[in-house]
């Protein structure tokens, strides 16, 4: 039931009334409502909750004569509840009781406590170790779009401006944003694709003046100029709508978020949705991680080291000075196999990033504390490891890892060494840090030698036997006695309880202690849970060095695994060169060689000025797209400061990455297989430049094969002579070999095969040439296709091959292909005179004549 059909005449409980006021407020977030030792959700949230975690729905009440929808779940579990909802892309509003049970009349006062989105989640419960999770706002001014994005669980702000569609979209690919928020007034067909995670907000917050009064707010500056993003107005209108969200869904300030950073697409080598796919850097074609790039790469030790690998491929620069020094240091970490003992210290450590913004929001559990403290313990190990190491990006990461001995001294003194997971019911705080608190534990936990020696002294001082001293939540400490003993108690005894078999009593001697040791541990865990937040309000200085120490723990992880991958797999370290160009000796594809069974064979590449192009022929499964597919990889991993899977590599600079693999219908948009390939080769066309690496396989393969050649052999003359990109064209139709015979800078290059009997041995060698058959067949048949069909297929390879040979001796014309969007041709004046003629009135004689007429007309038009 709707909130908004309820039948006000008949009125709700002061509790629902409760609920209904709080709703109104999160119309579309599911309200957590607590209500003892359960959150429970009413009417739509109930059944919705119900569907999507498959708990029970029951009842409470009735509404217009109808029963309420209710659900709910134990608040001890509730987490794993919360995490599967946020997965799903919903948001849930944490709604806890504030007020005192024991005060007042009436429900106990409630308030949301807490916002949880799938963009600003910082709980580990809700997140990936291995993957950030992002918060990202869009602005679109004319064809500029701003963006500003905010990992909340690292503290990172990043701002950006494109211009374009196509740069739009390219960027939502790399970031895959956990949510976007948008403007109410703007729509866009980029938005479909992710849907689920789109938060329209009011137009408002985008203003643009009070963007920049919250930002320089929240960065605690006067002015934004120290960020270098004071002209970026459609990304600082978007910044400004993020940190409304943030804040409202936090309800706490953001001390870790100090910081603006400004990307420039410029500074990166581009890659595209597509080519992203394509390339299967984070997941593969199947929506997986197997088989990735990233799943040979990534031996990182910490979840904050693999999380910036992934940052950095999916974000390879083209600062060379960057890119050397980086090569720099994992030379030396190979080079004096520094990166053992490094891996091994790091693989100890704590998740230091996230921590830290969990201390900063203020919702860090104690277990966080003591990760914090085994991590701080660590540091003076890594910073020996890393003294006398020269590279230059060494040393500044070393003095980044500084050591805290007060911090850690702090945390040694404040918390035992196993607390409970949370602080709701103590236990966390050390002995000895705080004297008020010992002596109000020694009260509370002194209660039972206590109740000890009353039970032994009412024994002696009544004679009854069966009398016990005990405690319960409900009704705290009493004397119980059986009933056939219960008449002889002192006068002294007042009775508190009766049971079936037994009556519990109290005395003013225990109401004493009852008052006194129930207020002491009542006061020892408000006092351990202030002393609590009085910790983490002490550590929060030092989260800027902190965050410091962190980026460089993540960094030195890095470079680390680079330094082991190159080790272990063989790899060099690539020469990034000035000179237009790639020449690759003996290049692997580091995902097809880590899984294959055979030793991979590797092969050369070279594309320089004067060579810009290689039309590359052979078989199916011969091996053409892993050869292009290594060459992008191996250039890829050159541009985040990699070693790369080859025997040497030289590489020129590089702006872009585009491919053109394989396709799939988009049957959401309407687009066909081909209209997917065409979209993706004009993006290429127009987007592509001198400076680009180009990937095309297979193009006008869905389409006729006159259509198809065309288009392929104009595809490949305009990224040869007029783009002049470096150009990797893997075909099937063989005619499009003779380009080089027509263009300098276009070469053939052939992946060869043999048969061997019916079967065929792929030799995986790019040789020089074009190949002189594709194997189409013998693949079919190495694919399991039934004999008979294979038999007929040779049976009609020859009839066709005889009959293009006799077309050809006869050199007759080539069919020609009717245009769909060509203007009709005029008739033929024989034609014509044939559409007026009526053979039934026309007698043998004329009929004759006619025929004369029109072969002399037919002749003289030929001529």
């Amino acid at each position: 039931m709707a909130l908004s059909m309820i039948d006000s005449s008949h009125p709700h409980t002061p509790m629902m009334q409760q609920y209904l006021r709080i709703k109104a407020d999160y119309p579309n977030t599911l309200l957590f409502y607590r209500m003892g030792d359960f959150y429970e959700l009413f009417y739509d949230d109930a059944q919705q909750a119900a569907r999507l975690l498959g708990i029970t729905l029951t009842a409470r009440g009735q509404s217009a004569g109808k029963p309420i929808p209710m659900a709910g779940v134990p608040f001890h579990s509730a987490e794993s509840y919360i995490a599967r909802l946020i997965r799903q892309g919903l948001s849930v509003a944490i709604c806890e009781q504030i007020g005192d049970p024991k005060a007042g009349i009436g429900p106990v006062e409630r308030q949301v406590v807490r916002i949880l989105t799938p963009g600003t989640v910082s709980d580990a419960a809700f997140l990936d170790d291995h993957h950030d999770n992002l918060l990202l706002a869009l602005f679109a001014q004319h064809r500029c779009y701003g963006l500003a994005w905010l990992d909340i669980s690292g503290g990172r702000f990043h701002l950006l401006e494109v211009e374009g569609e196509e740069a739009l979209s390219s960027e939502l690919a790399r970031l895959k944003p956990a949510e976007l928020l948008v403007s109410e007034e703007w729509d866009h067909g980029l938005l479909s694709a992710c849907r689920q995670q789109v938060r329209r907000r009011a137009p408002w917050e985008f203003d643009y003046e009070t963007s920049v009064r919250l930002l320089t707010e929240q960065m605690q500056t006067h002015d934004l100029k120290g960020f270098g993003c004071e002209n970026l107005s459609a990304a600082l209108c978007a910044a400004g709508c993020l940190l409304q969200y943030a804040k409202e869904t936090q309800r706490a300030s953001m001390p870790h978020v100090r910081t603006i950073q400004v990307e420039r697409r410029e500074e990166s080598l581009l890659l595209d949705a597509a080519t992203r796919r394509n390339l299967e850097l984070i997941t593969n074609l199947s929506g997986g991680t197997e088989n990735t790039l990233v799943s040979v790469l990534d031996q990182t030790q910490t979840a904050m080291g693999s999380r910036m690998l992934k940052r950095w491929l999916n974000r390879p620069l083209r600062d060379r000075i960057i890119l050397q020094g980086r090569q720099e240091s994992v030379r030396e970490l190979h080079e004096q196999h520094a990166y053992a003992c490094l891996q091994k210290t790091l693989q100890a450590s704590a998740d230091l990033e996230r921590i830290l913004a969990r201390i900063a929001l203020k919702s860090a559990r104690p277990r966080d504390l003591v990760a914090l403290r085994s991590t701080l313990a660590l540091l003076p190990v890594l910073q020996q490891q890393l003294q006398g190491l020269r590279a230059a990006q060494l040393q500044h990461l070393q003095n980044e890892i500084r050591t805290f001995p007060e911090l850690y001294d702090l945390l040694t003194r404040a918390i035992i060494d196993q607390p409970p997971l949370t602080i709701r019911d103590g236990g966390v705080i050390a002995r000895g840090y705080d004297a008020e608190l010992d002596e109000l534990l020694a009260i509370s936990e002194n209660a039972g030698d206590y109740l000890i020696k009353l039970e032994e002294q009412e024994k002696l001082r009544t004679g009854l036997s069966t009398l016990k001293v005990g405690y319960n939540r409900v009704h705290g400490y009493y004397i119980e006695i059986s009933r056939l003993q219960a008449q002889q108690v002192p006068m002294d005894y007042i009775r508190r309880q009766t049971l079936k078999n037994a009556e519990r009593f109290i005395t003013p001697e225990l109401k004493a202690f009852e008052d006194k040791a129930l207020s002491a541990r009542d006061r020892a865990l408000a006092r351990e849970k202030i002393l609590y937040d009085a910790l983490l309000d002490a550590l929060l200085p030092s989260i800027p060095a902190l965050q410091a120490c962190a980026n460089a723990m993540a960094e030195v992880d890095v470079l680390a695994n680079f330094a082991e991958r190159a080790v272990s797999l063989r790899w060099c370290c690539p020469d990034l060169v000035d000179e237009a160009g790639l020449e690759i000796i003996e290049g692997r594809h580091p995902v097809v060689e880590s899984v294959a069974e055979q030793p991979f064979v590797p092969n050369d590449i070279t594309l320089h000025a004067k060579q810009r192009m290689l039309i590359i022929t052979g078989p199916n499964m011969g091996g053409k797209s892993t050869y292009m597919r290594q060459t992008a990889l191996i250039v890829l991993l050159s541009h985040i400061g990699s070693f790369v899977p080859a025997q040497s590599a030289k590489i020129g600079p590089i702006d872009r990455i585009f491919t053109r693999i394989g396709a799939a219908d988009d049957l959401a948009s309407g687009r066909s297989t081909f209209m997917v390939e065409m979209t993706e080769t004009a993006n290429i066309l127009h987007n592509a430049t001198s400076q680009s690496l180009v990937l095309m396989d297979e193009i006008g393969r869905g389409t006729s094969t006159f259509d198809g050649l065309s288009l392929a052999w104009a595809c490949a003359q305009y990224l040869a002579q007029g783009v002049r990109a470096f150009t990797l064209f893997a075909t099937h139709y063989f005619e499009l070999t003779t380009l080089a015979d027509e263009m300098a800078v276009v070469q053939n290059v052939h992946l060869d095969a043999t048969e061997h009997g019916d079967t065929i041995i792929f030799l995986h060698r790019v040789q020089p040439g074009r190949a002189n058959q594709s194997y189409g067949i013998q693949v079919a048949q190495l694919a399991g296709v039934p004999r008979a069909v294979i038999q007929q297929a040779k049976t009609k390879l020859q009839e066709l091959e005889r009959q293009a040979y006799h077309v050809q001796q006869a050199h007759s014309p080539v069919p020609e292909q009717r245009d769909l969007f060509a203007e009709p041709e005029e008739a033929h004046p024989v034609v014509l005179q044939l559409r007026d003629l009526n053979p039934d009135q026309l007698t043998p004689k004329e009929a004759l004549d006619w025929l004369y007429q029109l072969k002399a007309e037919a002749g003289n038009s030929g001529k």
